[in-house]
């Protein structure tokens, strides 16, 4: 597997390359930048650093990933991007790297889509297997849970958290945390169902999609308070664990939840 930097691309002489990596004319990579055994990056791709890429990354031009967060706070300390293994992202999507007022890192896990014009803000961290559609917007400090889609042109606020398998619909508002298992829409989002197609094509079986259905209407059907609703949740646990990422999403919510 030999690597192969096109000749009008600028590589500063401290980068690390693993095996069989491309590089497309003239992308510009920066000091402090590690890329991972079998990355594509196409052409007229900006990469800074510190940032870590693990392996198979496809990243594609006029992509800018690692560069420096623009928030106002941020007075040139040392920060850093991980991205992680088998991830593809698309056209002109920017990454930005953490600050020190929070995590210092910005981290994207494994096999994970950002189409088109995604931006993700720094400190956020992006499970697995999540699906971000063009034009979704992050604001510094979220946090993407696996396997949640965030449909075309979603807006998230900062600080909130997106619960694993989550979905939201085109245009999203989002500006409080979104549970697990939990469909929103609208802007400002409001919840409206479980995403039952998305678990399904998962493999989830009817009896657990059945059990996740009696959780949503537990916490947004029966007029409950959050703690009236999350007592009566700890019965369904006995029932099957699939319900555990549902409680944890409402235990750890910093913002309250979409309701």
């Amino acid at each position: 597997m030999q690597t192969r930097i096109h000749p009008t691309a600028i590589v500063d002489q401290s980068v690390k390359f693993g095996l069989g990596v491309h590089v497309g004319p003239y992308t510009v990579i920066g000091p402090e930048v590690e890329i991972g055994d079998g990355c594509e990056i196409a052409s007229h791709v900006v990469l800074s650093g510190p940032t870590k890429l693990g392996k198979n990354n496809r990243i594609y031009q006029f992509s800018t990933v690692g560069q420096e967060t623009s928030d106002q706070k941020y007075c040139g300390e040392r920060t850093t991007l991980v991205i992680g293994d088998n991830n593809v992202i698309r056209e002109g999507v920017t990454i930005h790297r953490g600050t020190v007022q929070d995590r210092g890192e910005t981290t994207i896990g494994n096999n994970n889509l950002l189409m088109a014009y995604v931006h993700v803000g720094h400190d956020s961290v992006i499970g697995n297997h999540v699906v971000l559609v063009n034009n979704v917007a992050l604001a510094g400090h979220v946090n993407i849970r696996d396997w949640a889609i965030l449909s075309g042109f979603s807006l998230v606020h900062q600080h909130c958290s997106i619960g694993e398998h989550a979905f939201t619909g085109m245009g999203a508002g989002i500006g409080k945390d979104v549970p697990a298992y939990v469909m929103v829409a609208g802007n400002p989002a409001e919840a409206k169902t479980i995403n039952a197609e998305g678990l399904r094509r998962r493999g989830f079986s009817r009896e657990d999609i059945t059990l996740i259905n009696k959780a949503y209407k537990i916490v947004y059907r029966r007029g409950l308070t959050l703690q009236e609703a999350l007592e009566t949740l700890d019965e369904l646990r006995e029932e099957s664990a699939i319900i555990q990422p549902w409680i944890d999403s409402l235990i750890n919510s910093k913002r309250g939840i979409v309701r």
